[in-house]
């Protein structure tokens, strides 16, 4: 199954998962040795300024972004693979519009809710709700249907209701507010304590671990609908595995992280591109390197390193991401021809 050539690139993307987190780490307003990371992880004295920037702030920083890379990456893999579309991603369901309704409310709509909502928990509770609902209307309407494609269509109208929606409590919402939830949806890796770090990572485990018990049923589903079934596939418990499995990766990962562009979508196709390969168990475990990797690539170019100034997280994916994929179809163009 593995061959040399891919336990090699393997080998080659945990080096370099690593090397990018201590990159990550390491860069800043305020640049920390690499020797005095590993000080501070061992347990060693450093400087106080030094250990507080970097348990405090680096550190659940670089943890997020492996978790949001990771989580988004086989989300959109799962998609990709279950609508057989290669532009589906983690948010084709309505998830991301559903949290950001739930959010919108929050803060659009704070005078007509209790003050313990309008705080950041209760932005992740607001956050959480939306997508649970979304998610929840998603798979009693995919038990009804027996077409994939329906219910991809019906995602995307779901998803146009509630953008409907938060376009009318924008219409009637303060400049402050606006101002709130445009910086809400530009995505942030930063500022999450270490308890909220351990409830996405359970979140994330979770999703994960239904992901890998999927790997089979995926790769019989390249084939298509049809064949899996003449392989003796339960193809709506399936269906409703890989849909809820990656309703809490894009669900969790949203209401900690915000929305974040592109990464879902991108990183299948550079996985197959790298590894040359359909086979799921190979592209589960590329996926998941690559994901994590990009995302630490991101957040460090996010930091603009020397500055105290921090770019959105969104807007580097999206530079990083869009071109991506706009080669990807160029290339895939050519091959055709």
């Amino acid at each position: 199954m593995f061959t040399q050539k891919n336990k090699i690139l393997f080998i080659v993307l945990v080096f370099v998962l690593l090397g990018t987190f201590l990159l990550n780490v390491s860069l800043g307003s305020v640049s920390i040795p690499t020797i005095e990371i590993f000080n501070s992880i061992l347990g060693n004295e450093i400087k106080t300024s030094w250990e507080i920037i970097l348990w405090n702030f680096r550190l659940p920083k670089a943890i997020t972004s492996i978790l949001v890379g990771m989580g988004l990456s086989i989300s959109g893999l799962l998609m990709q693979t279950l609508f057989r579309n290669p532009l589906a991603g983690p948010y084709v369901l309505g998830l991301s519009s559903g949290s950001s309704l739930g959010v919108a409310f929050v803060i659009m709509g704070a005078g007509f809710l209790p003050s313990f909502l309008i705080s950041d928990y209760g932005i992740v509770l607001a956050s959480s709700l939306g997508s649970f609902l979304v998610l929840m209307a998603v798979l009693v309407v995919s038990q009804k249907l027996r077409d994939t494609m329906a219910i991809l269509i019906v995602g995307l109208m779901f998803g146009s209701f509630t953008s409907a929606i938060v376009s009318v409590l924008s219409y009637f919402s303060t400049a402050q507010e606006l101002q709130k939830f445009t910086f809400w949806s530009m995505g942030s890796l930063a500022n999450l304590p270490w308890n909220s770090i351990l409830i996405l990572a359970i979140c994330c485990g979770l999703g994960l671990v239904l992901s890998i018990f999927s790997i089979k049923p995926l790769n019989a589903l390249l084939l298509g609908e049809n064949y899996a079934k003449s392989l003796g596939l339960n193809f709506k418990k399936t269906r409703f595995i890989i849909i809820f499995a990656t309703s809490i990766l894009a669900g969790s990962i949203t209401a900690f992280a915000g929305p974040i562009a592109f990464v879902g979508l991108a990183v299948p196709h550079l996985a197959k591109l790298l590894f040359q390969t359909s086979n799921h168990f190979i592209l589960f475990w590329s996926t998941l390197l690559i994901g994590a990797i990009l995302m630490l690539v991101c957040d460090s170019i996010a930091q603009l390193p020397g500055s105290d100034y921090t770019l959105p997280i969104n807007a580097i994916t999206s530079m990083v991401g869009a071109p991506v994929v706009v080669w990807l179809l160029v290339r895939k163009q050519k091959i055709m021809i």
